[in-house]
């Protein structure tokens, strides 16, 4: 997910809190995959990056009369509005302390200086994932333009585990574009786990990102991909959201593909998320569901995102630990001496 912010847009009522209460507070020492975490700058969401609501009450709405109010009002406004971390320092410090607490583990994607910081600080904790655009109009300039090439130096020599987030939607460019054919099949061939960034992006992204569309969202954008890799590891963050029976049929055709829930998971209103995750388990697809939180620099927010799972009532609790942590260490092919050592951390 990536959130931009046109100046004069939050409306908060009351003094927002750095974190929202959660049913979670006492940690549990069970481990936790987070598929999809993110090595930020303080910036990432332009000068005054707003509070984050986890979940909504009530979706973002905008006035075209008033173009400042476009991208991220928040209106009615939500009840424990989560704050951003103001620095560097402390987006990953915040994220890093939220990790200990809950005994997590993450795929943090990000650019390599950053992640020799983060993987410095906490290298038993840290899956290193390395962020991909192609530099095409309206994309995500945070991240640097990189060549086939280049790619595959860092992932077979600079210590990246994940090639994700590919961020190819915000541009303007479907999974089946030629233009990503070579990272494909540099992906397969070495066999690096992929994350494609495939559902929401902010409230009104298509004016902050002008390649970014939400029909870019269906998961049967894969399916040409996969036919000519069929032994890429992939999995589609977001989960497709909205676009269910698009996420069905590709899971259904292709029984290779995972879905990551991060950032619906918390900015959802709860009974539409949990419609949407109960809908995948029930299809049958529970094994190949991922957690992922998508903190960005709202650290926050990672823990009303284990909640939505924790609380669902729908699932059994040997379902929430698949989700939490066994279906991620399948797909990231742990040893068991990795499991084992998560478990004693």
């Amino acid at each position: 997910m990536r959130v931009m912010l046109i100046a004069g847009s939050i409306l908060i009522a009351g003094a927002p809190s750095a974190c929202a209460p959660s049913k979670t507070d006492v940690p549990a020492r069970l481990p936790i995959i987070d598929m999809h975490l993110h090595a930020r700058r303080a910036d990432y969401a332009g000068p005054n990056p707003p509070p984050m609501c986890a979940p909504f009450a009530v979706m973002p709405r905008s006035d075209t009369a008033n173009p400042q109010e476009f991208a991220f009002s928040i209106f009615p406004p939500c009840e424990h509005p989560i704050l951003p971390a103001i620095t560097d320092e402390a987006v990953m410090r915040d994220t890093l302390a939220i990790m200990e607490r809950r005994n997590i583990i993450g795929m943090v994607s990000g650019e390599p200086d950053l992640m020799a910081v983060w993987k410095a600080a906490a290298p038993d904790r840290i899956i290193p994932g390395l962020d991909l655009r192609l530099g095409a109009d309206g994309g995500t300039s945070h991240v640097a333009t990189r060549s086939p090439e280049d790619v595959r130096s860092l992932l077979e020599t600079g210590g990246f585990k994940v090639l994700g987030e590919v961020m190819a939607q915000y541009e303007g460019v479907t999974p089946d574009d030629p233009r990503l054919e070579p990272y494909w099949a540099l992906a397969e061939q070495l066999d690096i786990p992929v994350g494609i960034h495939l559902g929401p992006g902010g409230p009104a992204e298509p004016y902050a990102s002008p390649g970014y569309r939400a029909r870019n969202s269906s998961a049967l954008l894969m399916e040409e991909v996969l036919v000519r890799h069929p032994r890429l590891r992939v999995y589609i963050m977001h989960a497709g959201y909205p676009l269910i029976d698009d996420l069905r049929a590709l899971m259904f055709s292709h029984p290779q593909v995972y879905v990551d829930v991060a950032s619906i998971d918390y900015t959802e209103p709860r009974a539409a998320f949990h419609a949407y995750l109960r809908e995948i388990v029930e299809a049958g697809y529970g094994d190949r569901i991922l957690f992922g939180s998508d903190q960005m620099i709202w650290p926050g927010v990672i823990e009303p995102a284990i909640a939505a799972i924790e609380e669902a009532p729908f699932l059994t609790p040997s379902q929430k630990r698949d989700i939490l942590y066994n279906n991620a260490a399948r797909f990231l092919r742990l040893t068991p001496a990795e499991i084992a050592r998560h478990n004693d951390m």
